[in-house]
């Protein structure tokens, strides 16, 4: 477990780690060059490299952190692939319902098993759960399997924004994190594409959060992510839902 860089988190917990790719966002995945890194250096529970891989010896992490804690769940794996157990599934859900101090924010590109699951098991009531929507084609139709989901916060990371994602209905999502990708290989995200999902967060009362621009800045130039900045319009976008503590 250990303390989170990603702007909308406090710690990562990853029961889990590794996952296969299953539509474009997975392209130049984050966690696949972490986790070569780390398997490189020797680091526990990377034996495997980005081989899906549970560890049920860190189901227990967050009952030792008594401090209310925003945990990003499986920030290297994906708690809904298919080589996860149901069992496992429920022993994850089960720490978070024994942890009612902490808030867990679980995202998957596996919308169909992660409805499936939910129709079938109570949601923790400190769950934010959310899809990832990079484009039109794979991401868009997550949302409403999302929305048919009963879990207490709904979100949607449109991250890596591939394309102008489009017209979108936002009844029942909470939260749209938005952001473009990193990395040597990242591909390029139009000011434009951020702005039409902003405006439709604004007209149908959704919270918008900006996370990055990635590898390419707003005016088109690639450059490291920490030049290109988090600024959209001039400003900072942070709004994210109230904690139910």
């Amino acid at each position: 477990m250990a303390q989170s860089s990603i702007e909308w988190t406090e710690q990562t917990w990853n029961p889990t780690t590794g996952c296969t790719k299953v539509s474009p966002g997975c392209k130049n995945c984050y966690a696949e060059v972490m986790a070569r890194r780390l398997h490189a250096i020797g680091v526990k529970g990377y034996e495997n490299n980005f081989r899906l891989t549970i560890l049920p010896e860190r189901l227990n992490e967050p009952l030792r952190r008594h401090r209310p804690t925003m945990y990003f769940v499986n920030s290297m794996s994906d708690i809904f692939h298919k080589s996860i157990p149901d069992s496992f599934i429920q022993d994850v859900f089960s720490v978070m319902k024994q942890t009612p101090q902490h808030t867990y924010q679980v995202l998957t590109k596996r919308a169909d098993r992660m409805l499936h699951f939910f129709d079938h098991h109570d949601a923790p009531r400190n769950l934010w759960m959310g899809v990832s929507v990079e484009d039109r084609e794979s991401g868009v139709p997550r949302i409403e399997r999302l929305r048919k989901a009963k879990v207490p916060i709904r979100f949607l990371s449109v991250e890596p924004l591939l394309e102008d994602v489009g017209a979108l209905d936002l009844a029942s999502i909470h939260w749209v994190i938005v952001g473009g990708e990193s990395g040597h290989k990242a591909r390029p995200m139009e000011q434009e594409w951020v702005l039409t999902v902003k405006r439709q967060c604004e007209e149908q009362g959704v919270l918008f959060f900006f996370k990055q621009w990635g590898g390419w800045g707003v005016d088109g130039k690639k450059r490291g992510k920490k030049k290109n900045g988090r600024l959209l319009l001039g400003q900072t976008w942070d709004a994210m839902p109230a904690l139910s503590q």
